[in-house]
């Protein structure tokens, strides 16, 4: 099927995409569109792994003055600006190099869904964790996260339903917001963080409540309403109301599921091990969504349950009934790497399938030699 994106966002038709109609002239010819997507994504993972290190627990801002180095913050924001960046030109490249490919939409949108948690764990060392003075709790954490994934879902559960991917308006408004926030912490230090700013308000809960207004209110409603359309226009790809939410019952499930974990945790698993938790839920999240995305792609039906929900199932009922005991941090990082290698075994699978069947390279421009 042939790929078609709407962009309506003011940001990003006046400001941000003039922007890279200038830094794309700068971009070799030569160079594989898929090498810029993944060249993003790496930085993305760097970033996270450097703030990782500096602050495992997210309570490292939560000191004053915090225990990151000013550096990190500026490294993460020049990190994000470049990925944003490569992020926005990838397909813009892909054209000019007239190398458009189903592989390459795949590897963008796919390589985004797993993108989209990893920013939102960043982004949590810079306000730290909930400490009595400041901070945000770990629930609050696991909430704005589960809103983000799910604005990410809605977009791609309309494309599988109308055939257009609608741009959420969110997406730039937020990369923006992420590289101002690091800008501003490395300048000022994390202590801008830890003052009321409006009327007893902290930013971050400007910013929890701005992105809880933008996704119930301006992105979901948006999202139902082009379903709506494409239904009376008669555009809809799918006939049966079963076929319409078939893709939402595995991502639903595994929020039940999740939730369950963190509210039922005899150990209070959350608490315990913010980072393994919700890197386990972005990761899982992932691979849900990617099966939509392909079968999205593919015209072909989601299965109704992912295979992620069986083990998850087990893990979480061992851990809230007991069985586990005080294993249950250990159970967490088993479950947790398995999946994460279950990830990134089906990303190099789905990869070489399409490269074998497109016959083109994944990294390189080169046509395949037909054996």
């Amino acid at each position: 099927s042939q790929y078609s994106a709407v962009d309506t966002n003011p940001l990003s038709v006046y400001i941000m995409q003039p922007i890279w109609n200038k830094i794309i002239k700068i971009v070799p010819l030569w160079i594989a569109p898929n090498l810029l997507t993944f060249s993003g994504f790496v930085m993305i993972l760097v970033n996270y792994f450097l703030i990782s290190f500096y602050d495992w627990d997210y309570s490292a801002s939560g000191t004053s003055p915090g225990l990151v180095p000013t550096w990190v913050w500026l490294f993460s924001a020049f990190t994000t600006f470049c990925a944003y960046a490569l992020d926005s030109i990838d397909g813009k490249h892909a054209r000019r190099t007239q190398s458009s490919t189903p592989l390459g939409e795949l590897f963008d949108h796919g390589l985004d869904s797993w993108a989209t948690s990893i920013f939102v764990l960043s982004f949590f060392s810079v306000c730290s964790r909930d400490n009595g003075k400041t901070g945000v709790s770990v629930y609050t954490m696991y909430i704005y996260l589960s809103i983000v994934l799910f604005n990410f879902m809605c977009s791609h559960w309309e494309k599988y339903n109308t055939g257009v991917l609608f741009l959420p308006w969110g997406y730039d408004i937020s990369q923006v917001v992420l590289i101002t926030a690091y800008l501003l912490t490395g300048a000022v230090g994390v202590e801008v963080w830890q003052k009321p700013f409006l009327f007893g308000y902290y930013i971050t809960d400007a910013l929890v409540i701005l992105l809880i207004g933008f996704s119930l209110f301006l992105s979901f409603p948006q999202t139902l309403y082009n379903i709506h359309r494409a239904h009376l226009k008669k555009t809809l790809k799918n006939d049966s109301l079963y076929e319409v939410l078939l893709p939402l019952v595995s991502p639903l499930l595994l929020f039940i599921l999740l939730t369950v974990w963190v509210v039922f945790s005899p150990s209070n698993i959350l608490e315990k091990q913010p980072r393994l938790f919700l890197w386990m839920v972005g990761v899982t999240f992932s691979n849900v969504i990617c099966k939509v995305i392909i079968c999205q792609m593919s015209s072909t039906r989601p299965e109704l349950l992912h295979w992620f929900l069986f083990p998850l199932a087990l893990v979480v009922y061992a851990a809230i009934s007991g069985l586990l005991g005080w294993m249950e941090e250990a159970a967490l990082a088993t479950f947790t790497a398995l999946v994460t290698a279950a990830h990134l075994h089906y990303g190099a699978c789905v990869g070489m399938q399409l490269s074998e069947h497109l016959n083109i390279y994944i990294f390189s421009l080169k046509k395949r030699v037909q054996e």
